[in-house]
């Protein structure tokens, strides 16, 4: 089983930046589809961003131009750079590979991200 641990959250203005980071254990790390999700208060949790191993690269339509994902295979990591952040992209933030509608492993913690107005 994999495990997942995510990063980076906090509390940013209207039009702030942050950059999330997730850890994933285990091996063939360049193998996996990533992706970071994310869920807002009643909402449910939908695919933001993904990247394929070699860096084939799909975005949510309303994060597109602001929202960039990389990845380091060499250290088991993913990335989500956020900028001109919006009060509707307040949720927690997850990173998982998706499978189907899911996540394929265990869900982690997540992240928290608020964005005031």
């Amino acid at each position: 089983q994999v495990l997942l641990v995510e990063s980076g959250g906090g509390l940013v203005q209207r039009g702030g930046s942050l950059r999330l980071s997730c850890a994933a254990s285990g091996s063939a790390f360049s193998l996996w589809t990533m992706a970071w999700y994310r869920q807002g208060p009643g909402k449910q949790r939908e695919l933001v961003a993904s990247i394929t191993g070699d860096g084939n690269i799909d975005v949510l339509d309303s994060v597109k131009g602001r929202f960039t994902i990389s990845r380091d295979n060499a250290n088991n990591l993913v990335f989500l750079q956020m900028n001109s952040l919006k009060p509707e992209d307040t949720a927690v933030y997850y990173c998982n590979s998706p499978l189907g509608r899911d996540g394929r492993w265990r869900w982690g913690r997540g992240t928290q991200v608020t964005v005031s107005s």
